[in-house]
């Protein structure tokens, strides 16, 4: 029997997903502790994500699916799998579908554990947390028996930084426009149990063992989705909004976003938002979402969506982008795409349109071949198509030159799947609002910058940014 435990954070996921494993004869898995694991034991895709934690860069998905996937292979034949928190978005309800059917298994149902929000908020204000094995309490709900110390390990406890009421509403926002799709997809599919999360923990676990036992005995009731259905995506733009030039660059890795948006920017007067340097740039200042941040890192986590959403509306609310700005790296995801929406909107703005910069598979992975990246500054070079005036060395501030570990063919490959995945449910988001513009990406890059600022001219509304576009070269 597999069946996956989804709810939001606060919820009591963890506090009953080790004995139901146990008592059905489950393995539990949350990416979470999937994560930790690979980090602490060093393995190969551990190395490969303490790499990008070393980068100060955000780890893709590909990284953790593929922990995910290593960790389902050597799932004993006789138990099933039970998946805390997973699949959470629409891609890895795919990412999911799809390894199972690999491995000959499929998923036996998803149980929802639902709790008001106006709980949940209660409950982040007393949760505990072992900074050992990372076991959860609760002042209040879940005490342990000795004050501060773990009953499973004797670890200290101590309570999330996160774990604030604005992080938890935002954690819930994400929840509702990320997760309740999923709801609604298995609801679809018949495969959804909902069963209510309040009451005594030993309430609650006594309703989740008897979900389950249905579903092992095939008597459950599954849930129609009008039990689930809610949540209203907001509306990618406002009926009025500023008349600034906001831009959205999408393409995959190595399709030279980075390049045209510096060049956008050079031509525009307007910042190139790139999430990665963001991130980097939150960290090495130590604000207070770069110090956020570094609580997950350091604890061997992977860093949340609520705390990207909030260091590019940060950032997008700037003076100095003002006019406009050219986004590079975010949105990745239909959910991040609707949270972006929802920031334009606490901004009083809208998009003015998207640019993606479309390149075969094929020419991807021979850019990436010879991908040249400064240690430094990040600058991108590449050995054929943009060589640095000096070998080895960054033509802006004299860094060391270096070839990435995930730009190797089989890497690249796997970041692909995850972009297509992830990216033509975006695609489409865009194109039926009108706002999608696809550029060629192969040839001269001269070539391709010119195609990028004619169609900013098409899609700009402000008369002066026409004429500054007009004597703007690539």
């Amino acid at each position: 029997m597999n069946i996956a435990l989804l709810g939001p954070s606060g919820v009591g996921k963890g506090t009953h997903a080790a004995s139901l494993a146990a008592r059905f004869r489950m393995v539990h898995v949350a990416t979470g502790d999937l994560f930790r694991r690979n980090l602490q034991n060093r393995t190969a895709l551990g190395l490969q994500a303490q790499d990008y934690l070393n980068r100060a860069e955000l780890v893709p998905d590909e990284v953790v699916d593929a922990m995910m996937a290593e960790w389902a292979t050597r799932l004993p034949a006789d138990r099933g799998a039970l998946f805390d928190g997973f699949p959470r978005t629409s891609d890895q309800v795919h990412f999911l579908d799809e390894l199972l059917q690999r491995l000959g298994r499929r998923l036996d149902a998803v149980v929802y554990l639902r709790v008001p929000d106006d709980e949940i908020m209660q409950r982040l204000s007393g949760r505990l947390v072992c900074r050992a094995c990372q076991a959860p309490y609760h002042t209040q709900f879940n005490p342990p028996a000795q004050p501060g110390r773990c009953d499973e390990c004797g670890g200290t406890l101590y309570a999330r930084p996160d774990d604030t009421t604005a992080l938890g509403q935002a954690r819930l926002r994400i929840f509702h426009r990320v997760t309740e799709p999923v709801l609604v997809h298995y609801a679809t599919d018949r495969k959804l149990v909902v069963v209510p999360g309040h009451g005594t923990v030993a309430a609650v676990e006594a309703a989740l063992a008897e979900a389950f036992t249905a579903v092992e005995n095939g008597t459950v009731r599954f849930a129609a989705s009008d039990e689930v259905a809610g949540f209203t995506p907001p509306r990618l733009a406002l009926p009025a909004g500023s008349a600034s030039l906001d831009l959205v660059l999408l393409g995959g890795p190595g399709s030279g976003k980075g390049t045209q948006a510096e060049r956008l920017r050079a031509a525009l007067k307007v910042p190139h938002v790139a999430t990665g340097d963001l991130f980097r740039d939150n960290l090495r200042q130590v604000t207070a979402l770069g110090q956020l941040a570094k609580t997950y890192m350091d604890r061997g986590e992977l860093v949340p969506d609520d705390v990207t959403d909030a260091m590019v509306e940060e950032r997008i609310a700037r003076v100095d982008a003002r006019d406009g700005f050219i986004l590079d790296g975010f949105p990745r995801t239909l959910g991040q795409a609707e949270a972006l929406v929802e920031i334009m909107m606490r901004l009083h703005r809208r998009l003015a349109g998207v640019i993606y910069i479309k390149v075969s598979d094929a020419a991807i992975i021979e850019r990436l071949a010879g991908r040249l990246i400064c240690r430094r500054c990040q600058a991108p070079f590449h050995r054929r198509y943009n060589a640095p005036r000096e070998e080895g060395k960054c033509d802006h501030c004299g860094g060391e030159l270096y070839t990435r570990t995930d730009d190797a063919p089989e890497t690249v490959g796997a970041r692909l799947v995850t972009f297509h995945r992830q990216t033509e449910p975006l695609i489409a988001y865009y194109r039926s609002a009108g706002l999608l513009h696809e550029i060629a990406g192969e040839g001269d890059v001269g070539e391709i910058s010119a195609r990028c600022l004619a169609t900013v001219q098409r899609v700009i509304k402000r008369p002066e940014t026409f004429s500054l576009l007009e004597t703007a070269t690539p």
